[in-house]
């Protein structure tokens, strides 16, 4: 049996980059959301408008990690 270390080490730190990166765009969508609509003049808009922006960017790792394990 034969194991190619490198091959394993670059899997391993791509999914922890990835991991990190995924989590990092799911707390700034949270931290979006919790500010205040009313508050900032338009920023709590944009700020709603941004924490969307990533929770789609999270759907869109997600069903392609699913695309990739299917196909």
């Amino acid at each position: 049996m034969h194991i190619d270390w490198a091959a394993l080490g670059s899997v391993f730190g791509v999914s922890l980059a990835v991991t990190v990166g995924l989590v990092g765009v799911f707390t700034l969508g949270i931290v979006g959301l919790s500010r205040p609509a009313g508050t900032g003049g338009g920023q709590g808009a944009l700020a709603r408008a941004g924490a969307y922006a990533c929770f789609a960017l999270c759907a869109a790792a997600v069903a392609y990690g699913i695309l990739l394990i299917v196909a």
